[in-house]
């Protein structure tokens, strides 16, 4: 039986996750004041979102988290000057159930209700409109989808960046689980866990280990929960001020 297409882009992931030697961290983080806003905001914005929007504003200052490492033609770095998440997206299509990747460039300079807006054309829109091109290239056989790899990953670090992206996000929070050990190739490979009643919850990064340590890992892990709780939720705040001043205001 053939590989179905609808795990090709997924085995091509997990070939490259494996040829980068990644470590994973931990901490469990108090997310108490920003989800006491979330559930007090006049529109819904997802946990994905805040913490795409929290860890491009805690990257900006760690270039390290913008950095990919390079094989050929020598060992060598790129440093991207900006954040681009990727996020991956279960979506079912034509019966099977696939995974894709959806695509935020600067996350750290754009609002949240603009990236919640994207995310729920990804979750919402066709999949032959949202990833025509995920799509088309699931359809090559696995020799032209590696070259085409190949090219992506080593020739160019900005065309390495625009088009795999410098984080990666993965979640199961919202069914109850966690995920150990995000599987994905990128420099920096974020997850979480549900939240509890107390307000917290586990967030790990894995990390290529040739580009970075442990301790500083776990200095950006304190950021990002300080990101979170400082300027993601005043902004998801501000939002609830603008709604009642609107509404202040029309009466």
């Amino acid at each position: 039986m053939f590989l179905p297409r609808s795990r090709r882009l997924t085995v091509d992931v997990l070939h490259y996750h494996a040829k980068v030697p990644t470590c994973a961290h931990d901490r469990n983080c108090n997310v108490s004041r920003i989800d006491a806003v979330r559930q007090g905001a006049p529109q819904r914005i997802s946990w994905a979102v805040l913490f795409i929007k929290a860890f491009a504003l805690t990257a900006a200052r760690y270039p390290e988290m913008r950095q990919s490492w390079f094989n050929w033609p020598l060992a060598h770095l790129y440093q991207h000057p900006h954040s681009i998440a990727m996020v991956a997206t279960h979506r079912e299509y034509r019966g099977d159930a696939w995974l894709f990747w959806s695509r935020f460039r600067r996350p750290e300079d754009r609002s949240l209700v603009e990236l919640q807006r994207e995310l729920d054309r990804y979750l919402t829109e066709p999949v032959e409109k949202a990833f025509k091109r995920q799509l088309q290239f699931s359809a090559l056989p696995t020799l032209a989808r590696r070259l085409l790899w190949w090219w992506n990953l080593n020739v160019s670090g900005q065309t390495r960046a625009k088009r795999t992206g410098t984080f990666f996000l993965t979640t199961l929070a919202g069914f109850g689980a966690e995920i150990q050990h995000p599987p994905a190739f990128l420099t920096a490979n974020l997850t979480y866990g549900p939240i509890d009643e107390r307000g917290r919850t586990r967030v790990t990064v894995a990390y290529d280990h040739r580009l970075m340590d442990g301790r500083l890992v776990a200095r950006f892990l304190a950021d990002l929960e300080e990101s979170l709780n400082g300027p993601v939720a005043d902004e998801l705040e501000s939002l609830a001020d603008d709604a009642n001043g609107q509404r202040a205001s029309a009466a």
